[in-house]
């Protein structure tokens, strides 16, 4: 434990990166408890007020408060990534880990659907998929959505990893000594990949909460919900840009920048760790 938190020290890109992403979470947790959700609802207050005392970012062209209104959709934001980057990397840890290490008829039928499916353009069919279901999508439908279509990338990425390691003395060793594949999936590849798989993870949050914003920015997300991307949304559908009215656009941009930049750092120092090349002698 010691030695971990020595090495998270030293990994600044790391540290910088957690330090963001825990301060968006807490936010994101606490802050609910702290404001009057009743600041999200249409009519709340005047229309187009200027950040100021009374309203600290100001309201929106149908009257809600946009302080609530990005405090209530980060946790909403945060729920797509994790649960669509989750649930899309573990489809692809367990297919990876079947197609590399049994080879035979399951990877070719895995490897076969991975390369089928990358060829179909994710963005085109989410916008379809969404676009069909923009009634009833909810946020966790979202997330779902989003998973189904993103696990293709993890898939071939642990495969390709698992050939190579299925071949290391190590593996040969337990072969020896009597161990099936799921003891040697489980005792001796798993373990190694732990650290790659938490870059991946750290990359399959940050695409998938790309790729709700970029649907929800088309008006295809949940139409009830608050999340950031349909406050870009709606603060495009009234023109705020072309109105004057920065505040309704600009916070939320800059909440999703910096939580792009936590991930970011967060992914690059992961794999100093993941990466031995990268590795600083210390």
């Amino acid at each position: 434990m010691n030695s971990a938190i020595r090495w998270t020290g030293q990994n600044r890109l790391l540290t910088a990166g957690l330090v963001i992403v825990i301060i968006l979470l807490l936010i994101s947790l606490i802050g609910p408890y702290l404001i009057d959700e009743q600041g999200t609802k249409i009519g709340y207050a005047m229309p187009d007020q200027g950040p100021g005392r009374e309203f600290l970012l100001g309201t929106d062209t149908v009257g809600r408060q946009i302080l609530p209104t990005i405090i209530t959709g980060m946790p909403l934001t945060l729920r797509v990534g994790v649960i669509a980057g989750g649930l899309g990397l573990a489809i692809g840890v367990i297919l990876g880990f079947v197609s590399g290490f049994y080879s035979g008829l399951p990877d070719l039928i895995i490897r076969g659907s991975a390369d089928t499916l990358l060829t179909v353009p994710v963005l085109l069919l989410l916008v379809v998929v969404a676009s069909t279901l923009t009634s009833a999508l909810t946020v966790n439908m979202e997330a779902l959505l989003l998973a189904g279509l993103t696990w293709m990338g993890p898939t071939r990425i642990i495969r390709s990893q698992v050939l190579s390691m299925r071949e290391r003395a190590y593996v040969d060793v337990a072969r020896a000594s009597g161990a099936n594949g799921f003891q040697i999936i489980f005792i001796e590849l798993i373990p190694n990949l732990l650290p790659y798989i938490a870059v991946s993870f750290v990359g399959a949050v940050a695409q998938a909460i790309l790729g709700s914003i970029g649907i929800e920015a088309l008006g295809l997300g949940p139409q009830n919900e608050n999340t950031l991307g349909m406050t870009i949304y709606w603060s495009l559908y009234h023109s705020s840009v072309v109105r004057g009215l920065w505040w309704w656009w600009a916070p939320p941009i800059i909440v999703i920048v910096l939580l792009f930049i936590g991930l970011f750092l967060m992914s690059a120092g992961l794999d100093r760790i993941a990466n031995p090349r990268l590795r600083k002698i210390t």
